[in-house]
């Protein structure tokens, strides 16, 4: 895979203590959201954009079970790393742990508690500027429990603030960003916050003051769902089963978007099926394949 090319971080971890007690021994990623599992949708939010070389950070005690699960990657024509964090320092500390792995690349940070839907296009043109960092937005009505983007009368961005205590903004930022290969070095001069973690909002400040940060709004026909409590994971799977009955295709199925990606040929995609027990996800690989 070319060195070159923009590289992706899921970040796993975390104790997921507003789940427990079915995160006891569970991570919260690996819980089924509808028909697959929750780290399907960010990594496949990756591979649409283009994004093959992908790190999955998570605690020492699931790591194990996130690699049965998923592998080398190489069955989807992508390749996945894996990597621990010890504790929950925040998720400024996923770039600090793939400091190695990012290099002189730039990377795309996704939460692997985030489900992205109807937004591929946007993102993808969004990355491409590989010389900055872009995040993105989206409009909410409890703003106060997320980050939010504050913009001039000119729609320019001019603040974030952190669970703002009153009203300032509704366009919460998502656990999706991109940045260039600088932003180890911002990382690496951050100080930990009042709550002794390293915060992806100074990072986010950093960007905007030296003003390379671009905000792109997500909004109509896109979605966004953070499942980080057991209502809004049981939304989302909701959610993706209203779409998926519905249109009669799935979301997040990273055998198909491998396929349509051009990053598996069909026969290798006849093999991923083969290897399947039967069933409803089977079918569905096979009426892809079907389909030509």
């Amino acid at each position: 895979m070319n060195s070159n090319q923009r590289c992706g971080i899921v970040l796993a971890g975390g104790r997921g203590t507003r789940l427990w007690p079915a995160t006891r021994v569970v991570s919260k990623q690996l819980f089924a959201v509808y028909d697959k599992p929750l780290i399907y949708y960010p990594l496949a939010t990756l591979a649409e954009i283009g994004i093959r070389d992908i790190l999955i950070i998570t605690t020492r005690e699931s790591r194990s079970a996130f690699e049965r699960v998923l592998g080398d990657g190489s069955q989807f024509g992508l390749r996945f790393s894996f990597a621990s964090q010890a504790e929950p320092r925040g998720i400024a500390e996923a770039l600090l742990i793939g400091a190695d792995f990012i290099g002189t690349r730039s990377v795309a940070l996704i939460l692997g508690d985030n489900v992205f839907y109807g937004a591929s296009e946007t993102i993808r043109k969004a990355v491409a500027d590989s010389t900055q960092a872009t995040i993105f937005t989206y409009p909410v009505t409890d703003p106060e429990r997320y980050g939010v983007i504050v913009f001039d009368v000119s729609g320019q961005p001019t603040q974030i603030v952190e669970k703002p205590t009153s009203f300032l903004s509704s366009h919460a930022v998502t656990g999706l960003y991109a940045y260039d290969s600088s932003v180890v070095d911002i990382a690496n001069q951050l100080q930990p916050s009042s709550r002794g973690e390293l915060e992806i909002t100074d990072v986010n400040r950093a960007y905007l003051e030296r003003g390379d940060l671009s905000v792109v709004r997500l909004g109509r026909g896109s979605a966004w769902l953070d499942t980080g409590t057991a209502d809004s994971l049981l939304e989302a799977a909701n959610f993706i089963a209203t779409i998926e009955r519905r249109q009669g295709t799935k979301i997040a199925c990273l055998e198909e978007i491998a396929y349509r990606q051009g990053y598996v040929t069909v026969s290798e995609l006849q093999k991923l099926a083969d290897q399947m027990p039967a069933g409803d996800y089977r079918a569905y690989i096979e009426s892809v394949i079907n389909e030509g």
